[in-house]
């Protein structure tokens, strides 16, 4: 869905080893490719991004602890790669405001070292946002859709989700509101201990080629006090996982091509590639 998503490409690449330097880099109207260097204590609880930013961390271990990100006020065209997260104390990324085109791709969301709330969050109008090959063992994990009640959603909320391993991680990966289409595909589920996908309140998702493996609701259609949204599911596996939920329409066509891999290929796939230290 971030398609055309180049983040600082073009702009002047930056090395940052501290959070002042950091957040003046992400304040500003300049487009940068910002190289994080080793593990930062963030300033802020979110810390703001402006537009045309891409924020990269420098090998496997480098990332930001006791804070997030919050990509909001229609800010556009922002990469995060290959950061490692823990300890936030909100989200560790939040994405909102109708923010749009924004690329999260091969970072690891620890929720062990006491992440508060969500790994992404997406919400308020925020549209054509794409997430994969992160690895998060965060429980409370990604939300795609503030409130029940957020009717200006609708027509928004544009998310793909794909080869992400969602390692333990209980619920939200995703749970969705109005979204339609959000495409789900080719991600591994591994001993999700609620439910991996829920659908609600007016969404649509295409759920396919996935890896289900010990989840007990691997698809949810409704979820808590949510009413049922609508989900297409194919080419799915679901090993040791309980009754598969789907309406079977109402999913927006998917505006991109795409490769699928089978789904038995899926966790071997998504567990040698996905977090961080494996890009280039």
């Amino acid at each position: 869905m971030a398609g055309g998503t180049t983040g600082g490409a073009g702009g002047r690449a930056v090395t940052v080893t501290d959070g002042a330097t950091l957040v003046d880099l992400l304040e500003s109207n300049e487009r940068l490719v910002i190289r994080v260097q080793g593990m930062i204590t963030m300033p802020d609880e979110m810390n703001d991004v402006h537009s045309n930013k891409t924020i990269i961390g420098v090998g496997a271990n480098s990332g930001f602890r006791g804070g997030g990100l919050n990509i909001s006020s229609g800010y556009h065209n922002i990469i995060v790669r290959n950061l490692a997260f823990t300890g936030w104390t909100s989200d560790a990324i939040e994405v909102e405001g109708q923010a749009h085109h924004i690329w999260v791709d091969h970072n690891r969301f620890a929720g062990a070292g006491g992440g508060a709330d969500g790994s992404v969050d997406i919400k308020h109008g925020s549209d054509y946002i794409t997430v994969s090959w992160n690895h998060t063992t965060h429980d409370k994990n990604m939300l795609l859709g503030h409130d029940d009640d957020n009717t200006s959603d609708r027509g928004r909320l544009r998310v793909t989700y794909h080869h992400n391993w969602f390692d333990g991680s209980a619920e939200r990966n995703p749970r969705v509101r109005y979204g339609n289409p959000v495409h789900v595909f080719n991600n591994y589920y591994d001993n999700n201990e609620i439910y991996g996908v829920a659908s609600t309140v007016e969404a649509g998702v295409l759920v396919e080629g996935n890896y289900f493996e010990n989840v007990p609701r691997p698809i949810a259609v409704g979820y808590a006090d949510s009413p049922p949204g609508n989900v297409v599911q194919r080419n799915n596996l679901f090993v040791g996982s309980g009754p598969v939920e789907s309406t079977g329409t109402g999913v927006n066509s998917i505006p991109y091509g795409y490769p699928l891999d089978n789904a038995t290929n899926v966790p071997a796939t998504v567990m040698a590639g996905a977090g961080t230290g494996k890009i280039g």
